[in-house]
């Protein structure tokens, strides 16, 4: 079996490929200029079961020959590719340049939509980047020693609201709360810098009068129709440090919607720091 790998950024490239070959799948990597890290060269060089080829973040119709000429029939995208990369650096070549005129809404769910649908007309299926995964995905209860307090219970509830209601308007996934009040909205940032800009809103109230608990919830869910094709919502072991220096002191993510990278080890920080973890069920 062949299998055709996008690559963002990140680990996330090298854990898909990883679990493909140790499944005994060809991959056939498509690395992005602009976002793959070179250390992919260095395992194909190990690996004979892996090639890579190197293309622009615009050229769809390169990537399409790549595939048609190494027999790929199915492909997956793993890793993340920067907003700002996508709606602002991006050349697109006449395909892509078509594509994204013909574009209802200038959002990722729209675009990725779009190229999977550009895909699977010629003939390539684009399947979810879980499907090596599973096991990485967030069980559902209290993932730590501590669950969350009486107050942190408060902020999940509140914080599943709005950052579903946001995430259904394709803006972002995460939200960061204090004392039911909505410190921080994800937007093309990311997660990480979500949290950290949270932290940096908490320190400036330090001098001042203020009815905001010191203490940050994040709340991280996935869209209502979340496509696992692309833009899994997924948790490393740099989210944990990052909330560790914003103050933030518990973590809510969406049960077999989210994927730990590290599981142990993020686990082990979160535990250290006093930190709760708990995956909760979509829709709760």
């Amino acid at each position: 079996m062949k299998l055709g790998l996008i690559a963002g950024n990140g680990r996330f490239p090298f854990l898909l490929l990883d679990a493909a070959r140790a499944e005994g799948a060809e991959v056939v990597v498509a690395a992005i200029k602009e976002e793959t890290d070179v250390e992919i060269d260095q395992r194909a060089k190990s690996d004979a079961g892996i090639k890579v080829y190197w293309l622009s973040l615009g050229e769809l119709s390169r990537l399409i020959d790549t595939f048609h000429k190494e027999g790929v029939r199915r492909a997956v995208m793993a890793g993340q590719v920067k907003h700002k990369q996508i709606f602002s650096s991006i050349r697109p070549d006449w395909r892509l340049a078509k594509l994204l005129m013909n574009l209802r809404t200038r959002n990722t769910d729209m675009l990725l939509g779009a190229v999977a649908k550009v895909l699977g007309d010629e003939g390539i299926e684009l399947v979810s980047s879980t499907s090596f995964l599973e096991p990485l995905l967030a069980c559902e209860g209290v993932l730590t020693v501590r669950p969350p307090d009486e107050v942190e219970q408060k902020n999940i509830d509140y914080g599943l609201e709005v950052a579903r209601s946001v995430a259904g308007f394709d803006i972002g996934q995460t939200v960061v709360v204090a004392a039911q009040a909505c410190v921080a909205v994800e937007a093309m940032e990311g997660t990480d810098a979500a949290i950290e800009r949270a932290g940096r809103v908490l320190q400036s109230l330090e001098d001042e009068a203020s009815t905001l608990e010191r203490h940050l919830t994040v709340v991280k869910v996935a869209k209502p129709n979340q496509d696992m094709r692309f833009d899994v919502p997924v948790i490393g072991i740099r989210t944990i440090d990052v909330m560790i220096a914003a103050g933030a002191t518990c973590l809510s993510v969406e049960a077999q919607r989210t994927l730990l990278f590290d599981r142990d080890a993020l686990i082990d920080r979160a535990n250290v720091a006093g930190i709760s973890i708990v995956a909760v069920p979509r829709g709760k």
